[in-house]
């Protein structure tokens, strides 16, 4: 979900040439800074290829708004960030810590949404291993040392094929990166203490590329480490710290681990229910932030960070009511929490829900795919991170989809699938890491350097296309602000046609060098566009009943 993770082997990289300077690196230092706000500028007046959301509120001057509740389904939020406390969903039929389910929906003091990691004692499944492990170690027992011949049905064993094939190169890439980044993460910690010591710092405190290039390196050992460093702060973006930088790597690191060796019991021991039955009996708790939620928080930033108060970020809509629904962990997210996510954020009013995760196997689709149905059938529209793969998804899909299994559907027009862009009109406006496809991808949105706020009062600048998401999100939010009589499906329409198509712009294919043009990585053929959007919204004949 976070593409620091993808930049690792750029890490790698800078160690192995550690007695070489990288001009990539020192490049990347001298830039000037990325302002924070990017994302929303426009490419004609500042020349970032943001969403042009100044102009759009200059559009909207002086209309009036009405509120929309947006759920965001991810690991979680900060209820306490002074940017989003006055955004957040309140649920008015519950009362808040009387220990009772005062509304009858199931969920005890569900206030600002619910926990479906939760379990008692305020417990949460947070650290999760893939979905392909999981399938592999459940049918493991049964199929192991079956043939196509010996196996009794055929179709099940020709699923546990397709399974063992992707735990398979999963473990494989999680051992190779094992190799590779444990020596690194020895070697950061380790000279970390000397930069510090450089800089008379404490040993609790971080260090910045700001910081380091205020180390006189006397002796070639501080001149190998100062370099280390350089080329590991640059490569993370010019905001990054030292001790962010090394939380992620432990972050990663125990995630390869929970693939290699998962913790099968975790679930069990956590939340209690059983995963493989959707509708058992109430789980979950109304716990919504933990150490996990700084990706949640980061979503829910950009979608309504309050505008204009001098702190944090000004989220892209202006009159929001942020629901946090907990399904997604620090790995794969289950089926079941998905879809009972889904139902609970129509249940209780949400008009769109932001989904910014993806896995390459879904067991239960048929959960997930009657839960997006029930969503468009209840008006809401729902915005999904196309994920970070560098992989065409018309050929390799990603879940969840739209592409239903009863064949109902190959394009609901209620779901909308976004990819991540670059910064500027060049070869890398289309995000190095994004997924794409002309079938299964909508529509482009900044997603490269891109920065939020986060848990513990905190800003945080990341890469990943669970931040396009939020801030197309955010557009519709806006969209549907202002313009409260259209329906999920317009405002799909809205968003797409805003995103005019960059007919011959060349640009990298995602992951390569190979030069393709831009309107060919997805179904609009361009990036969204919030002063469009309202402008075409302003158009239409609302069809919301």
């Amino acid at each position: 979900m976070n593409v620091f993770f993808a930049r690792v082997a750029g890490y790698v990289i800078c160690l192995s040439l550690l007695t070489s300077f990288s001009s990539d690196a020192q490049d990347r230092a001298t830039d000037a800074p990325v302002p924070n706000n990017w994302f929303t500028l426009d490419a004609k007046a500042d020349g970032y290829y943001g969403i042009s959301l100044n102009q759009a509120y200059q559009f909207l001057k002086g209309k009036k708004s009405k509120t929309v509740v947006v759920t965001t389904i991810d690991s979680g939020i900060d209820t306490a960030q002074k940017d989003l406390q006055s955004v957040l969903w309140v649920n008015p039929k519950e009362k808040p810590g009387n220990g009772k389910d005062d509304d009858n929906n199931g969920y005890v003091d569900d206030i600002h949404g619910w926990n479906f990691l939760g379990g008692p004692e305020n417990k949460c499944d947070c650290k999760e291993t893939s979905e392909e492990v999981r399938e592999y170690e459940r049918l493991k027992p049964k199929y192991i040392n079956a043939t196509a011949t010996t196996a009794t049905d055929k179709k099940e064993y020709t699923y546990w094929l397709h399974v063992k094939h992707l735990r398979d190169s999963t473990v494989d890439k999680a051992s190779s990166e094992l190799k590779q980044l444990t020596p690194i993460m020895s070697a950061l910690v380790e000279t970390s203490g000397i930069i510090k010591k450089a800089l008379k710092l404490k040993a609790d405190q971080s260090f910045t590329l700001e910081d380091l290039n205020r180390v006189h390196a006397t002796n070639d050992t501080l001149k190998d480490v100062k370099f280390l460093w350089n080329a590991t702060l640059s490569a993370a973006g010019d905001k990054a710290t030292s001790v962010k930088i090394l939380k992620d790597y432990s972050e990663y690191i125990a995630k390869l681990n929970n693939d290699i060796s998962p913790d099968l019991d975790m679930r069990k021991r956590t939340v209690g229910d059983n995963p493989d039955v959707l509708r058992d009996k109430p789980y979950g708790n109304n716990i919504l932030k933990s150490d996990q939620s700084f990706h949640g928080t980061m979503v829910a930033g950009f979608i309504g960070a309050v505008r204009d108060n001098g702190y944090g970020i000004n989220g892209v809509a202006d009159n929001v009511r942020i629901m946090s629904v907990v399904a997604s962990p620090d790995g794969d997210e289950y089926d079941k929490d998905v879809a009972n996510a889904i139902y609970y954020a129509v249940n209780n009013g949400a008009k769109i829900i932001n989904m910014s995760f993806g896995k390459k196997l879904s067991p239960h689709k048929d959960w997930v795919d009657a839960a997006i149905k029930y969503a468009g059938a209840h008006d809401v529209l729902l915005v999904l991170a196309s994920g970070n793969d560098s992989q065409n998804v018309d050929d390799v899909p990603d879940y969840p989809n739209d592409t239903f299994l009863d064949g109902s559907a190959t394009d609901a027009d209620y779901l909308i699938n976004v990819g991540a862009s670059g910064m500027k009109a060049d070869d890398a406006l289309a995000a190095d890491f994004t997924n794409y496809g002309k079938k299964n991808v909508d529509l482009f949105a900044p997603g490269v350097q891109v920065t939020s706020v986060t848990i513990n009062a905190e800003t945080q600048t990341e890469d990943g296309t669970s931040f396009s998401s939020p801030i197309t999100a955010g557009i519709a939010a806006l969209v549907l602000e202002y313009y409260p009589d259209l329906s999920a499906r317009q405002l799909k329409q809205v968003l797409m046609q805003s995103a005019h198509p960059l007919t011959g712009m060349m640009v990298n294919k995602p992951g390569t060098k190979e030069k393709v043009d831009f309107a060919t990585l997805c179904k609009s053929g361009g990036i969204v566009n919030a002063y469009e959007a309202v402008q075409i919204a302003s158009k239409m004949k609302g069809e919301r009943k």
